[in-house]
């Protein structure tokens, strides 16, 4: 279950030499280091069920991020910001991460949780989720955890039926309302969204006249200019239970 970069080599350096061909040599291997320092970083440890343990069709992985309200920051600096947690690939490795993390509607300020497929960034601009959208639930205090905890069961359990379009799911935390979504691949396709509305409202047993909005992240970032994905700040600790 474990998630790790693979460690680093040290790139610690000898003396250096005055001589210009030692210190060439040492600007070429420096050079191979950094090269595989970056091969090293990208090469992520498989994760795979356990021995007896029920396998999901695909693996995904949790992520959390706390947001500063009236903060504008960069996309490049939310990637480098938002927190991964862990990924799974099991029933059971769900079930020990989720068992172990604060539900939504304990947590305080401006806070998300994301579950996407594994490979997937809970960004707008990610390569599988530039085309795409999201069904948006506004939900008054004190539905959030069940609401949350009944849509990722959903995903993972594969209810949508709507093949490999779904990315991931978003629960987020504000001060008077509570905001869970849906992201899928493709907003154009109006068979595959609508799909995805219908099964939302039966798996939250939703009332018939519940407003949900469905937005285009193309949408998305022409309405936040300055701010492609907000702006974060992490209270990663908080998170877990004791």
């Amino acid at each position: 279950m474990n998630n790790k970069f693979d460690a680093l080599k040290d790139d610690d350096s000898g003396d250096q030499d005055q001589n210009e061909d030692s210190h060439t040599q040492k600007e070429n291997e420096k050079e191979k280091t950094d090269n595989e320092k970056t091969q090293n970083s990208t090469k992520r440890k498989t994760v795979v069920p356990g021995p007896g343990e029920h396998p999901l069709q695909y693996n995904y992985t949790f992520w959390y991020s706390r947001r500063t309200p009236g903060r504008p920051t960069s996309s490049q600096s939310y990637e480098q910001n938002v927190k991964q947690i862990g990924t799974f690939a099991s029933v059971e490795q769900f079930w020990r991460f989720y068992s172990h993390l604060v539900r939504p509607g304990d947590l305080t300020g401006h806070s998300d949780f994301h579950l996407f497929k594994d490979g997937i960034k809970p960004m707008w601009e990610d390569e599988a989720n530039k085309n795409g959208g999201k069904w948006i639930i506004r939900l008054r205090k004190g539905l959030a955890s069940r609401c949350w905890e009944n849509l990722i069961l959903a995903m993972l359990g594969e209810q949508f039926m709507v093949g490999e379009e779904i990315c991931g799911a978003v629960v987020s935390v504000r001060f008077q309302e509570d905001i869970i979504s849906i992201w899928n691949k493709t907003a154009s396709d109006q068979a595959t969204t609508a799909r995805i509305r219908d099964t939302l409202r039966r798996v939250l047993n939703l009332p018939p006249n519940t407003i949900m909005e469905y937005k285009t992240h193309t949408d998305s970032i022409k309405e936040a200019p300055t701010c492609k994905t907000p702006g974060l700040i992490l209270n990663f600790k908080s998170i877990l239970l004791e």
